[in-house]
C-alpha cells in the first residue's frame, strides 16, 4: 500500500516547481488562481524570489502548498496515476493543507487563504527574538521530556516537531530554551539551534490559534477522499468536524510526525511517496521505519520514476 506525504516549512528553495510550471499549463493555473486569491504575485516569489521574501512564514506557507499541490495534479491528470493503492494522505504541519486539498476535503482557494492567515498570526503571536527553536539529534523522546522537566520552567518549553528517530525540535521562549541548552550540554546532547522567525508549534501560539478558530470553523470541509493521518493524533481521520477541530489545535500541538509514519507502517503502508519541494521528509522516513521503499517527487524525472518503480 502507498501513503503519499507532503512537506511543511524549510523545505521552500527559490524555483522550486519551476520545471513543472514551464512544462504543464495546470500548473500554471494554480500559479495564477494562488495569485489571484492572494492578490499580490505568490508566483514570482516562488519562482524568482527574492529568497527573504519566500523565507517569510506568511509566504512560504501558501508558497509550499501551491507547488506540492500542483505537482499532485500533474501526477493525476498528466501521468494518470492510479490511486487505488493509495490508503493514506498525511502532511508536515503546514503539509496537513496540501493533504487536505489533494484529497477534495478544503478547495484550494480556501486552503491557500487559511495558510497566508494561518503564516501571518503565527508570526504575529510572539515579538520577534522572544522564541527560539532548536534540533535535539541522537535522544530519544523519553530523554527529552525527562530533561525538559527538569528546566525551571517559568514560560514554554515544549517539543514542537517529534520528526524521526533521534530528530526532535524543541520550541519556546528564548530564556527557558536556553536554559534547557545548557542541561542538554551538560548531559553531552548534541543540538541545534534553528534560523527560525518563530516559535512554532508550542503553546507561545495560542493567540494564533484563536485567531485561526473562526476561519478555520467557517471554512466548508467535506469528507476527505484518503484518510488524511492528523499531525496532532498520529492517527487517521476523516471526519470533517473532527479535522477543524485537529488543524486549529495542530497549531500549538506538537507534530507526532514519527508515530505517523510508524501508524501507517503498521497499517501495510510500504511505499511512501513524498510530493512537492526538497526530500526532507523521505529521510525522516528511512530513519524510523525500515523495510519500506521511499519516493521522492520534486521534477519529471522523478516522477517518471517513482511511477516505473510503483509497477514492478
Amino acid at each position: 500500500m502507498n501513503a503519499i506525504l507532503f512537506p511543511g516549512q524549510g523545505s521552500q528553495i527559490v524555483g522550486m516547481g519551476s520545471e513543472f510550471y514551464n512544462n504543464f499549463e495546470i500548473v500554471k493555473k494554480i500559479f495564477k488562481e494562488a495569485d489571484d486569491k492572494l492578490n499580490y504575485k505568490i508566483s514570482k516569489i516562488i519562482l524568482d524570489g527574492p529568497e527573504d521574501q519566500l523565507k517569510l512564514t506568511q509566504n512560504t506557507q501558501p508558497a509550499i502548498l501551491t507547488v506540492s499541490y500542483a505537482i499532485f495534479l500533474v501526477l493525476k491528470n498528466e501521468f494518470n496515476f492510479d490511486f487505488k493503492f493509495t490508503k493514506f494522505l498525511a502532511g508536515h504541519s503546514l503539509g496537513e493543507y496540501s493533504a487536505l486539498v489533494s484529497s477534495n476535503a478544503i478547495k484550494f482557494n480556501d486552503a491557500i487563504y487559511l495558510l497566508f492567515e494561518r503564516g501571518k498570526s503565527m508570526q504575529e503571536a510572539v515579538p520577534v527574538g522572544k522564541g527560539k527553536m532548536i534540533a535535539v539529534l541522537g535522544s530519544k523522546i523519553e530523554e527529552l521530556n525527562n530533561l525538559i522537566k527538569q528546566v525551571n520552567i517559568k514560560d514554554a518549553c515544549e517539543i514542537a516537531n517529534d520528526n524521526a528517530e533521534g530528530q526532535t525540535i524543541i520550541s519556546g521562549d528564548t530564556e527557558t530554551v536556553n536554559i534547557l541548552q545548557n542541561i542538554l550540554k551538560e548531559n553531552k546532547k548534541k543540538f541545534i539551534p534553528l534560523n527560525v522567525s518563530a516559535p512554532f508549534h508550542c503553546s507561545l501560539m495560542s493567540s494564533a490559534a484563536q485567531k485561526m478558530k473562526d476561519k478555520i470553523n467557517s471554512t466548508n470541509f467535506n469528507k476527505p477522499s484518503f484518510d488524511i493521518v492528523c499531525n496532532v493524533t498520529a492517527k487517521p481521520e476523516n471526519n470533517p468536524e473532527n479535522i477543524k477541530k485537529l488543524l486549529i489545535e495542530q497549531i500549538c500541538s506538537t507534530v507526532r510526525w514519527r508515530e505517523s509514519i510508524i501508524n501507517m507502517s503498521k497499517e501495510n503502508v510500504t511505499n511512501f511517496i513524498e510530493i512537492g519541494p526538497g526530500k526532507v521528509l523521505s529521510g525522516m522516513v528511512k530513519r524510523t521505519v525500515k523495510n519500506i521503499n521511499c519516493f521522492s517527487i520534486n521534477s519529471i524525472d522523478d516522477m517518471k520514476k517513482t511511477i516505473n518503480e510503483l509497477k514492478k
